[in-house]
């Protein structure tokens, strides 16, 4: 009985460790995405996000504001951007990943930012906007007549920019992908390897 168990865990880790390889060997760390920060941020939203990317093969560029910087999630947790949002060739990326808590209120401040989202759109480039982060989404004016999930306090935003409203955990329309709060990470970062991968 328990050779069996081990066989059949054996096994399984054999497929997880194949399947796992086979994605990385789809991505061959060329392709690279877009982590977007600022001070604030929902640690969470951020950190997990660039490590399963980072897992799943992909190269993560950070870009804040300024290059260099050391940016500080709500909890205090530390993000270096490594480029600035103004020095970004976007051509060179797959997604655009927006986390929330109180940065995508900065972040849409930021014009290059706010460019980019819009260039990303245009481009059909993945981007991916959980919590707060749909606020980015509001500035660069790529919500209207598409659907979309965000954090309950930006959801009348969202209907006065002309989004179409869902409660889910995560909800796709096109290339874009909006969750609502940490706790929809999962589903969140699913649904965006999905579709890179």
């Amino acid at each position: 009985m328990r050779r069996s168990l081990y066989g059949r865990f054996f096994l399984l880790m054999c497929e997880y460790i194949a399947q796992r390889d086979n994605m990385k060997a789809k991505v061959s760390g060329l392709a690279k995405v877009l982590l977007f920060i600022e001070n604030n941020f929902e640690d969470m939203e951020a950190m997990y996000p660039y490590y399963r990317l980072l897992e799943a093969g992909f190269t993560v560029d950070v870009a804040g504001p300024q290059q260099e910087i050391v940016y500080k999630g709500k909890y205090g947790y530390p993000l270096a951007a490594t480029v600035a949002a103004e020095a970004v060739t976007l051509s060179d990326y797959v997604a655009l990943i927006i986390p929330g808590g109180q940065a995508p209120d900065k972040m849409r401040m930021n014009e290059a930012m706010v460019d980019l989202v819009r260039q990303a759109d245009k481009q059909g480039l993945v981007i991916g906007a959980i919590c707060h982060g749909p606020q980015l989404l509001i500035e660069a004016d790529i919500v209207r007549g598409r659907n979309v999930t965000c954090y309950r306090s930006v959801l009348t935003d969202i209907l006065n920019a002309g989004g179409i409203y869902h409660d889910l955990e995560v909800i796709m329309d096109d290339n874009l992908v909006t969750s609502r709060t940490p706790i929809d990470l999962p589903a969140f970062m699913q649904q965006i390897l999905k579709q890179l991968i």
